[in-house]
């Protein structure tokens, strides 16, 4: 075990530093459907299924390579793999804006969905340079790279609009090499593997990294992922389209309002980190799902006219949300999303210290898969129900269900420590009060 205590404070925060721009580029270039496909909507005259599924096609690679990644990245280190992945990506994202047909935009952004695949390899990476109790704070500074997300929402309308989708594809490409560039020459190799260069130590094999995925407790840690990363990457997906349409914004300001969800749901994830550094991963996540019910369950109501009887003559009532409410609601429910993110990677490396790039890695996935389910199920539902709350309605039934899980679990986990609470039927310590 390598004593971080004696690793340099300018390595941890270059490494930081570094691993989170890197991310955010990552990311922005990751979600670049959200802006440039409702435009390609238009153009191709895409319907609603076609646009979904174009703009969750990066996320299902990104989702699919998380659990390779991660394990190369704890056998060979974060530091190359990270690299690669920056410019294989860079080289689809170019070959976006040459694309034509709806088919050959489906096969660069299976290629571009390799960005999403950074994530995994930062908390790998970043993971062997903090100690466990300051886990928490690191990864999620790491963590607020989703704000990618946001600058592709204030930036890419404006690139869009004065030059064409193609160029922000060019231009987002661009990025990722020079951050891949940077990220290299700003950057060292983690302490871990320096050491087992020293010592000639192996890296586990696959079967081995592998192992703790046969423990329920991961595939727990998953649902959570599935609601607070997947539900983000869907909605920031989605939100775009959803302010076109319900509110009848043009694209500009439709993405600058998306936007303020990307950011609520990034910029603060450093905050649950060091929340749950201080009170507890646990803690975090039981006021994430408490709020994030709360606010589906406002967000869910569609929007509604009925009609009162009243005494001397009717009365018309209306039930909605404008859309600055709306945002607002929204953006309270990202704000919380980003805590249980944080929440979520703060348990990995304590419960899997050695393991973190497959945990990482199987919950990444899991996460990301998420982001490309349910923006395909908000077009269906929303083909099948006629109402655009219906995503929110079932965002509300996901976290749910994660929070009844959860506290099961907890409560008996409480049970197994002490039995005894579960055997007393009366109140022995008031006596015969």
């Amino acid at each position: 075990m390598v004593d971080l205590s004696k690793v340099s404070k300018i390595k941890q925060t270059f490494a930081l530093s570094a691993t989170t721009i890197a991310f955010t580029v990552c990311f922005a270039v990751w979600t670049i459907f959200a802006i440039i496909g409702v435009k390609i909507k238009k153009d191709l005259g895409l319907s609603e299924t076609e646009f979904s599924f174009l703009i969750g096609l990066p996320v299902l690679t990104g989702s699919f390579v998380r659990l390779n990644f991660g394990i190369w990245a704890d056998q060979y280190g974060g530091r190359p793999v990270l690299v690669l992945v920056m410019i294989s990506s860079a080289i689809a994202t170019w070959l976006l804006s040459y694309a034509e047909t709806y088919n050959m935009m489906l096969l660069a952004a299976l290629g571009l969905g390799i960005s999403g695949g950074s994530f995994v390899v930062g908390i790998s990476y970043l993971s062997k340079w903090f100690p466990k109790e300051q886990a928490g704070t690191a990864l999620g500074i790491f963590g607020m790279g989703n704000i990618g997300a946001a600058v592709t929402k204030f930036g890419a309308p404006f690139v869009m609009v004065a030059y064409g989708w193609e160029m922000v594809a060019k231009v987002w490409a661009v990025a990722l090499v020079v951050m891949a560039i940077i990220f290299w020459f700003t950057t060292s190799d983690e302490p871990e593997l320096i050491e087992r260069r020293i010592t000639g130590e192996k890296p586990k094999t696959t079967a081995m990294a592998m192992e703790p995925l046969k423990e329920l407790r991961v595939w727990r840690f998953s649902l959570y992922y599935f609601f607070v990363f997947g539900a983000f990457v869907g909605l920031a997906l989605w939100l775009p389209r959803y302010y076109v349409a319900v509110y009848n914004l043009d694209i500009k300001h439709a993405g600058m309002l998306a936007a303020s969800f990307s950011v609520a749901a990034s910029a603060f994830r450093a905050i649950g980190g060091y929340l749950s550094d201080k009170f507890g991963a646990r803690a975090v996540m039981y006021l994430t799902f408490i709020v994030c019910i709360i606010c589906l369950f406002i967000l869910s109501y569609p929007s509604t006219d009925f009609i009162v009887h009243g005494i001397k003559s009717d009365i018309k009532v209306h039930l909605g949300l404008n859309f600055t409410w709306f945002t607002i609601v929204v953006f309270v429910l990202g704000l919380f999303m980003s805590f249980g993110k944080a929440a979520v990677y703060k348990h990995i490396p304590v419960y899997y210290p050695t393991n973190v790039g497959s945990v990482a890695g199987i919950v990444g996935l899991i996460g990301g898969l998420g982001g490309f389910i349910l923006p395909l199920a908000f077009g269906y539902l929303n083909t099948i129900t006629n109402i655009w709350t219906s995503c929110f309605m079932l965002l509300f039934v996901l976290v749910s269900i994660a929070l009844i899980w959860m506290h099961i679990t907890v409560r008996m986990m409480e049970h197994q420590s002490h039995p005894e609470l579960t055997k007393g039927k009366f109140l022995p310590e008031l006596g015969d009060a």
